[in-house]
């Protein structure tokens, strides 16, 4: 904030406070009384030479809050799971998508965005931090890749540095409507170390986690499938095993000891606890909706969600004073659901009706900051934290022409996705932008236009953008971009100086099963650590200006610059491993596992339950 004085100014009916820098409205009150007395100056005929003076002084004192109000808004939409090849303007013709295509179309799109992990916690964690995930200890080193249960202690941590963070200290009111899945507890159930709320966020309104199969009744298990059938057969053998006893010991066939069938009992009790409570619970535990720090429905009502997210974001940004709002979709990730009035109208099925309701929800928001009159104040942005899940038979996204998927590591479908920068006024209509650029680049991009200063004491891995959105240059800051698979150097793209290729290095690759698939159909989801993976020597090396589907390896023979681009990202990845430090790892098994005493709850734990009463449908 401009001053250190900070007063309450009204709640809304949202439920969040609006702080409001008191020395813009002395501002704005001192402009007010400074005209009334002006005119009555300029009344009086031999006071008029007073007036003059005033004028001056008035001009001073108002260009200067004229000067803080100048500053944009920023709109943030990014979309769950959508794939590339989802949108009109990226080349879909069966997905109907006219109001991203019109926001593509009056601004700036992006065709090589890059996210910089093909998963949602590793990839929002960079969003949000412009950092790479492992810098915040958020990149897996084996099984467990993303935060899977909201009761785990692993997070992002609170001494990392969020966009909303510094946009605050600019008198900036920030909020969050839609997805986190960065954690919530450290401790204990209230202490919201990870909250986005103790991360530069004034108001959170939306899912915590994700949206997942166990939020949807009848869809299936998401969540460790295997170990949970695992503990289910344990606790059944140890019930069967009990029983059995009791019965011998109750007909007298044998000398069983009292002591024996207690402690089978007890082990049939917890057995049947650690597999029953965190597993068959999992929608009551994960799936909720927080207003800031408050659950407000326990499990949450999905087909309700998308408008009270509309909602919820409408009236954050009816309010004076610069705004950041991060609309954070939960479409559309599986399990698939759709508002009344979308079902069967896309050729797509109902995948297609997920993607033209998201496209009718980035409609909604850009007619209410017209409606506003906010448009030439505003920057909107749109993109998807990664790419589509292709595994996921008929409900995943499409890539396009790009090789893979979520959670393929380096592959180029699974980080390739949507950009759209929007500011009328400012960003010339029309404009395309294929340099490289990343998800990372939205945090200094948007901390410099709000005034303020990027953190000196850590490494920042995202490049403002506006030089390259407004055509003041044509090259990309980004000479490397390194592509992560959990907390392994997967690949690296390099785009060397005065030249247009954009080459790409493979240290390894995913393998695909059953043999010939082009995903990992037996797992899901692609794995980032030994046998899932295939090491190769040399990387495979592709050149993306000429071969986007990374389809056509180059060898000596085919390129010339071969051992030249292996021998400089050699040398790249020394010198970026040496601006890597320790820190704790937030997704290790201690970290993710459900911890009762971390549960967020609506009630008296565990018996969680409550349903928000204004759940209406908004659209208009």
């Amino acid at each position: 904030m401009h001053s250190a004085h900070l007063y309450l100014t009204s709640q809304s009916s949202s439920g969040y406070f609006l702080l409001t820098d008191q020395s813009e409205h002395v501002n704005h009150l001192t402009c007010s009384l400074e005209e009334l007395l002006l005119q009555m100056l300029m009344e009086n005929r031999s006071l008029r030479f007073l007036a003059g003076f005033l004028v001056l002084f008035q001009s001073s004192l108002c260009v200067t809050n004229a000067d803080h109000d100048s500053r944009p808004n920023f709109v943030l939409m990014m979309v769950d799971d959508l794939g590339i090849g989802d949108i009109g303007c990226y080349g879909n013709d069966t997905i109907k998508t006219p109001n991203i295509d019109r926001l593509a179309a009056d601004g700036v799109k992006l065709t090589q965005h890059i996210s910089a992990a093909p998963l949602c916690t590793p990839s929002r964690t960079a969003f949000m931090t412009g950092r790479y995930a492992l810098r915040a200890g958020l990149g897996s080193t084996g099984r467990v890749q993303v935060i899977l249960f909201l009761a785990g202690s692993g997070g992002l941590p609170p001494k990392e540095t969020t966009f909303a963070k510094l946009l605050q200290k600019q008198g900036y009111t920030t909020g969050i409507v839609g997805k986190w899945h960065l954690g919530v507890n450290c401790e204990s159930r209230n202490d919201h170390c990870h909250h986005p709320n103790n991360h530069g966020f004034d108001f959170f309104y939306g899912l915590p986690f994700t949206f997942f199969n166990d939020c949807k009744p009848g869809e299936g298990k998401d969540v460790l499938v295997d170990l949970q059938i695992m503990l289910r057969q344990i606790s059944a053998l140890l019930a069967l095993a009990f029983l059995t006893l009791l019965l011998v010991r109750g007909v007298g066939l044998l000398q069983v000891r009292l002591a024996l069938v207690v402690l089978l009992a007890v082990l049939s009790l917890l057995s049947f606890s650690v597999w029953f409570m965190p597993f068959e619970l999992l929608r009551t535990w994960n799936c909720i909706i927080m207003r800031n720090g408050e659950v407000v429905e326990q499990p949450m009502n999905p087909e309700t969600l998308n408008a009270r997210l509309m909602r919820e974001a409408e009236q954050f940004v009816e309010r004076d004073g610069p705004f950041l709002l991060f609309l954070s979709l939960a479409h559309v990730h599986t399990p698939l659901f759709v508002s009344e009035g979308f079902a069967g109208k896309s050729k797509h099925g109902l995948y297609g009706d997920n993607v033209e309701e998201v496209d009718w929800m980035i409609g909604r928001m850009r007619k209410t900051i017209e409606r506003f009159g906010l448009s030439e104040k505003t920057l909107m942005y749109f993109t998807s934290d990664h790419g589509g899940h292709i595994e996921d038979a008929q409900r995943g996204g499409w890539n396009g022409i790009y090789r893979g998927g979520k959670a393929m590591g380096g592959w180029e479908g699974g980080i390739r996705v949507p950009g759209i920068f929007h500011w009328p006024g400012r960003l010339t209509a029309g404009r395309q932008v294929s340099e490289p650029t990343s998800l990372m680049d939205v945090f200094p991009t948007v901390v410099k236009l709000a005034g303020g200063a990027l953190p000196e004491d850590r490494i920042l891995d995202g490049r403002d953008l506006m030089p390259l959105l407004e055509g003041k240059t044509n090259r990309s800051e980004h000479e490397f971009m390194f592509h992560y698979c959990g907390m392994y150097l997967n690949a690296v793209r390099w785009h060397p100086h005065n030249s247009d290729s954009i080459f790409k290095v493979h240290f390894f690759t995913p393998n695909f099963s059953p043999a010939g698939a082009i995903g990992c159909y037996d797992t899901k989801v692609c794995m980032c650590h030994g046998d899932f993976v295939t090491y190769h020597d040399p990387p495979l090396v592709f050149d993306l200006s000429r071969d986007p589907s990374e389809s056509r390896p180059l060898s000596p023979e085919t390129e010339p610059r071969f051992a030249e681009v292996l021998g400089r990202v050699g040398r790249a990845v020394t010198d970026h491993r040496k601006t890597l430090t320790p820190v704790e790892n937030q997704l290790t098994w201690r970290n993710v596992l459900w911890k009762p005493w971390l549960q967020p709850c609506c009630g008296t734990f565990p018996f969680c339950s409550c349903s928000e009463t204004n759940t209406s449908d908004s659209r208009q």
